[in-house]
């Protein structure tokens, strides 16, 4: 039996392609454990590697469920993994950070990032099996998830208006501040390894804290992402392997794009804009099924949309990025202080010259 409830009339995900999915995807995940075994930097050309193919296989899955279930699946897969995909952008920015604040070396952020993944991956089936749950008894439950949606978009906005928003406090990190009184914190990194023992007693390494961190963020995510996905699709199978296959690229795709996250000034505007849409189709969905007149956004048209406003969040940020770079510094001219003038100086004859 399949491990969520069935939604639809037409499932995509069958017990054995369920059983296929899930060990393809352990599969991966232990491949990237084994490339980041030994912690190095990781170069441009690799990262750039990694990416092509954690977008391959995405890609060509889709050409199979568009093949095997119709193209109106297919349009359902590929929008739900382009919404994923864009929501996982503006999650790299947040790891960008907590890196940063960690002061986690390059070496060992592939590790950081896997783990914070793994993770991910964990807390999203969790919700999607809640959700697929909650929409299989409650028809309401589509107003509630375009209810978290709109007041996420709200969120988001927000911190996209706000200067600044560039930094996080982390002594005020709820989990990090219960980790420090509970366990003693080594000042500097050991490798990978999240504790160490010291004087016959458990010391957490600052690996330990960003690892929480990140696993705390990702709690946040889950709950923004599921229902966005759920507004695209009701196929429970599609919701779970569009959000597999946006996360588990997020390890090459944020050494990609770790430079141009500065760059993308206006993607938090567009990233509001989308869960707004999103959220307003999902209680569209619900009203439709209490007022028939009332319209239902079909999938090709939120494709649409989706792809517009992110090419329209893009090329503005790039406009904008160019403006800037290309206006000139203008600085503050110094307070030049008046000169006074010079009285004549009568000449000086020279001894023994008439």
């Amino acid at each position: 039996m399949s491990p969520f409830p069935v939604l639809v009339a037409d499932p995509v995900g069958t017990p054995s392609l369920w059983l296929i999915t899930i060990a393809a995807i352990l599969g991966l995940l232990a491949l990237d454990f084994a490339v980041t075994r030994k912690p190095h930097e990781v170069r441009m050309r690799e990262a750039v590697a990694w990416s092509v193919f954690y977008v391959a296989i995405p890609v060509a899955f889709g050409v199979w469920v568009w093949q095997s279930h119709g193209s109106q699946r297919g349009l359902e897969y590929y929008t739900g993994y382009l919404v994923e995909k864009s929501l996982s952008v503006d999650n790299l920015f947040i790891f960008l950070i907590l890196l940063t604040a960690f002061a986690v070396p390059r070496r060992l952020q592939q590790r950081v990032l896997l783990i914070g993944v793994a993770g991910a991956l964990v807390l999203r089936g969790i919700f999607i099996a809640l959700g697929a749950q909650l929409i299989s008894s409650f028809a309401w439950a589509f107003l509630l998830f375009g209810a978290i949606l709109l007041l996420t978009a709200v969120k988001v906005l927000r911190d996209a208006m706000t200067p600044h928003h560039d930094t996080i406090d982390i002594s005020s990190l709820r989990s990090v501040r219960l980790l420090r009184r509970i366990w003693p914190v080594t000042d500097d990194y050991e490798g990978s390894r999240l504790s160490v023992v010291r004087d016959g007693r458990r010391w957490l390494t600052p690996m330990a804290l960003v690892v929480v961190a990140i696993l705390g963020t990702d709690i946040v995510f889950a709950i923004d992402s599921v229902p966005a996905v759920y507004g695209i699709t009701e196929d429970p199978y599609l919701v779970f392997v569009t959000n597999a296959f946006a996360l588990l690229g997020l390890r090459a795709l944020f050494f990609v794009l770790a430079g141009a996250l500065a760059s993308l000034a206006h993607l938090g505007y567009g990233l509001a804009a989308i869960l707004a849409f999103i959220g307003v189709k999902l209680v569209a969905h619900w009203a439709h099924g209490v007022w028939m007149w009332v319209p239902e956004i079909p999938t090709l048209l939120s494709l649409g949309v989706i792809v517009g406003i992110l090419a329209t969040v893009i090329i503005t940020s790039l406009v904008a990025r160019r403006r800037e770079e290309a206006a000139p510094a203008t600085e503050p001219l110094e307070r030049v202080e008046p000169v006074e003038p010079v009285e004549p100086v009568e000449p000086v004859e020279l001894a023994g010259r008439r």
